[in-house]
């Protein structure tokens, strides 16, 4: 992964997303000083069966602020876009490309915006799809002053052309990869434990065991394909 780069912008669609792909890569760059902010499209809201919508995204918006600040990561801001009906469109590129031009990051993170996960082709679901692509566009959209030029009006926000890659964790086209040390890989398992609601109900009754066990088939798959060292793995776009 490229190393010359100081701010970052992390984009997924739900509470949890960024814990399952990329908290490792996050936590190995913030204890090296970097800035990583958070942005989720939604509120989680749609994800627990047995709470209503607005007590679930009151639950799992407390969850993913304490699961940022596990990894170094202390702005995490939401977009209320509605959970599991994600539109793909302006819509959401505007509100993307706003959010790049305030957050100014030289690295773009988002998840898999591919049809599958992986070689067992197991089908992705249309909010990490459309979230995914619509980060790719609004990467360019942020810098062309002539798109969305109503967010610049004010002169509180201007142009941002600075985007040098975009990564995408999950993908199963990873081109590159974020090796991670003893310390980061123990705070990505402690950042996905915190969706300790979330996981719960999914049946899954010791996040920290449950946490400990992904992140250890993830890093050891991606070891695999990276020289056999612990890594997160990326399909690295460059602008």
């Amino acid at each position: 992964m490229p190393a010359d780069w100081r701010r970052a912008l992390a984009v997924a669609a739900h509470p949890d997303d960024l814990e399952y792909g990329a908290a490792g890569a996050v936590a190995e760059w913030t204890d090296g000083g970097r800035e990583v902010a958070y942005l989720l499209v939604t509120r989680g809201e749609a994800g627990i069966d047995t709470l209503a919508p607005a007590e679930s995204a009151r639950v799992r918006e407390a969850e993913q602020r304490a699961s940022a600040a596990v990894v170094g990561v202390h702005s995490v801001s939401f977009l209320g876009h509605r959970d599991g009906v994600i539109e793909e469109g302006l819509e959401l590129r505007r509100d993307l490309a706003a959010a790049i031009r305030a957050h100014r990051p030289e690295l773009l993170i988002t998840l898999n915006h591919r049809d599958t996960w992986g070689p067992g082709r197991q089908w992705n679901t249309s909010d990490h799809r459309a979230v995914g692509r619509a980060v790719l566009e609004a990467a360019g959209d942020a810098g062309n002053r002539w798109i969305f030029p109503e967010q610049l009006a004010g002169g509180t926000l201007t142009p941002w052309g600075g985007v040098r890659w975009v990564a995408v964790a999950g993908s199963p086209r990873a081109t590159h990869a974020q090796e991670i040390g003893e310390r980061a890989f123990g705070r990505a398992i402690a950042s996905l434990a915190e969706h300790r609601t979330y996981l719960s109900a999914l049946g899954d009754d010791a996040p920290e065991d449950y946490a400990r066990e992904l992140h250890t088939t993830l890093s050891e798959a991606a070891a695999a394909r990276f020289g056999g060292r612990r890594c997160v793995a990326f399909e690295l776009f460059e602008r």
